[in-house]
C-alpha cells in the first residue's frame, strides 16, 4: 500500500488518533500549569523532563546523540518543541485549553505552503480555499467565543497562530531529516537543543513560580507523555507518511481539546467555538484531502 495521505496503514491511523488525544489533553494541561508556574518555567520544565526521558531510551537502545547535525537539530528544535511551547504557555494565560486547540489547526495551512516551498507537495484551487476557510474559523472563535474580546485575548490568539505556523514548516523539514537520523535521536536532539534556548528565560522566572503539585503533575505528564513519547512516536510516523497525513492530528486534536477542557476545567462552549471550529475542520479536510475516517474504514474493507 503506497505511504501517502489517501492510503495510511491501519496501524499508523490508529496512532495518529491516539496522537491527537494526547496533544488534545495537553492544551488542558499547559491551562493548568502556566498560571502557576509562568509560561518560561512551564515551557522549559516540560521540555527538560522530555529530554530526560529520550536520553533514557536512547541509552536503553543504545542510540548515539547526533551531535554533527546540531544546526540542523537547533532549527528543528526551535520551531517545533521550543517557540511552539512558549508561545501557548503564554496563551493559556488568557485563551482556554479550546481555543488554542482549535487555533492549533492552521498548523496545516502554514504545512501546505511549506511542504509546496519545499517540494513535498503542491498548492490547488482546492487548498487556497481551503486556507480562506481556516482564518475564516479562525476569526469566528476569537470574535464570537464565550471570552471576551480584549487586546490580550487578540495578542494571545496571534501567539497561538504563530506557533501552529512553526508546526506546520517544521513538519516537511523533519521529514527530510529522518533520511539523516533516527526518529529517537531527532525527537532526543531536537528537545535536548530547545532545552538550552529556554533554560536562561526559565532561570530569570524561576522565583515567581508557584511549585504545586498540580501543576508539577501536570508538567510530568506533558514532558513524559505528551511531549517525549508523543513527539517520538509522531516522527516513527512521519517516516512513513507524507508530511502533509502526518499533520492530521492536527484536526482532529480540537476535538478531544475542546471536550477535555470543557469536561475537567468547565470551559463554556458556544455558536462562535462550534462554528468556527467547524470551518476550521472543513478547511483541513480541503487542505490534506484527508479523512482519517474514511482511511480507515479503507483500510480495513482492504484487509477483509
Amino acid at each position: 500500500m503506497p505511504h501517502n495521505g489517501r492510503h495510511v496503514k491501519t496501524k499508523y491511523v490508529i496512532q495518529l488518533i491516539a496522537l491527537s488525544a494526547l496533544w488534545g489533553a495537553s492544551f488542558m494541561l499547559i491551562r493548568i500549569a502556566s498560571p502557576l508556574l509562568g509560561p518560561s518555567v512551564l515551557a522549559a520544565l516540560r521540555i527538560g523532563v522530555a529530554t530526560l526521558t529520550l536520553a533514557v531510551l536512547m541509552r536503553a537502545m543504545q542510540h548515539r546523540w547526533p551531535l554533527q547535525y546540531w544546526r540542523e537539530l537547533a532549527l528543528l528544535g526551535a520551531l517545533s518543541v521550543a517557540f511552539p511551547f512558549l508561545l501557548f504557555a503564554w496563551a493559556a494565560l488568557h485563551l482556554p485549553a479550546g481555543y488554542s486547540a482549535l487555533l492549533n489547526t492552521t498548523a496545516v495551512v502554514f504545512g501546505i505552503f511549506a511542504a509546496a516551498w519545499l517540494k513535498e507537495d503542491t498548492l490547488t484551487v482546492r487548498k487556497l480555499i481551503g486556507c480562506a476557510c481556516g482564518f475564516a474559523g479562525v476569526a469566528l472563535i476569537v470574535g464570537l467565543g464565550p471570552v471576551k474580546l480584549s487586546l490580550q485575548v487578540i495578542l494571545a490568539a496571534l501567539a497561538c497562530v504563530a506557533a501552529s505556523a512553526c508546526y506546520g514548516i517544521s513538519t516537511p523539514l523533519m521529514k527530510r531529516a529522518i533520511g539523516r537520523m533516527q526518529p529517537l535521536e531527532i525527537a532526543a536532539g531536537i528537545h535536548g537543543v530547545s532545552l538550552l534556548m529556554l533554560v536562561p528565560g526559565a532561570v530569570w522566572n524561576w522565583p515567581q513560580a508557584q511549585f504545586t503539585p498540580g501543576a508539577l503533575a501536570a508538567v510530568a505528564v506533558m514532558g513524559v507523555v505528551t511531549s517525549g513519547l508523543a513527539y517520538w512516536l509522531h516522527i516513527r510516523i512521519l517516516a512513513h507518511v507524507s508530511p502533509v497525513a502526518a499533520m492530521s492530528p492536527t484536526f482532529l486534536i480540537p476535538i478531544f481539546g475542546v471536550t477535555w477542557g470543557h469536561l475537567f476545567l468547565g470551559e463554556q462552549l458556544s455558536s462562535g467555538i462550534y462554528a468556527g471550529g467547524a470551518l476550521v475542520l472543513v478547511a483541513s479536510a480541503l487542505i490534506t484531502g484527508f479523512n482519517p475516517w474514511r482511511q480507515a474504514l479503507d483500510a480495513v474493507d482492504a484487509e477483509l
